[in-house]
């Protein structure tokens, strides 16, 4: 059985792991699982207070990858600016939709649910699922934009109310 390609990851990389968001490798270890011996990756996800080990040639598999490129973030903030599109499909059908791109872990598609889901003042209130999702969506987002771009998660979640205001105004 061939092995899968080790991932280039370090201690102190910040990476994306597609259920949880950002997360930071703390170490690279040997740990044993039922009495194998495996290398892992110790992912600690510091708001969550959790920590996830990886198996290193399993972590491309689960979608573990580095942090989205500077391209694929200003596309994503380009998304936000678009108009939502919201399918007439039942709300059940709509929310997996939604649930699924926020796991994918793709920072293109997690914009398109923050966009979406967003309300203005002057919209229709959310429902609780309609505002879990958003918040999940809105919170995966700012995470990355703030890993990416080296600052605190409040300014990146400016930056993204700055634009999402901005559309409301146009």
């Amino acid at each position: 059985m061939p092995m899968a390609k080790k991932p280039e990851f370090r201690p102190n990389d910040f990476v994306v792991y597609p259920a949880h968001g950002v997360g930071q490798i703390v170490a690279v270890e040997k740990q044993e699982v039922a009495g194998y011996e495996l290398e892992v990756f110790v992912v600690q996800f510091t708001k969550d207070k959790m920590k996830l080990s990886v198996p290193t040639n399993k972590a491309s598999d689960v979608g573990m990858r580095a942090l989205s490129s500077p391209d694929i973030v200003t596309k994503a903030m380009s998304t936000l600016k678009g108009k939502a599109r919201v399918k007439r499909a039942m709300w059940s059908r709509r929310a997996q939709e939604y649930e699924a791109k926020i796991n994918s872990g793709d920072l293109i598609a997690i914009a398109e649910v923050v966009r979406d889901l967003h309300r203005n003042d002057e919209q229709r209130e959310q429902s609780y699922s309609e505002r879990q999702l958003y918040e999940a969506a809105l919170d995966r987002l700012t995470r990355e934009l703030a890993a990416v771009n080296d600052m605190d998660e409040d300014g990146a979640l400016k930056a993204v109310d700055d634009i999402l205001s901005s559309r409301a105004a146009a």
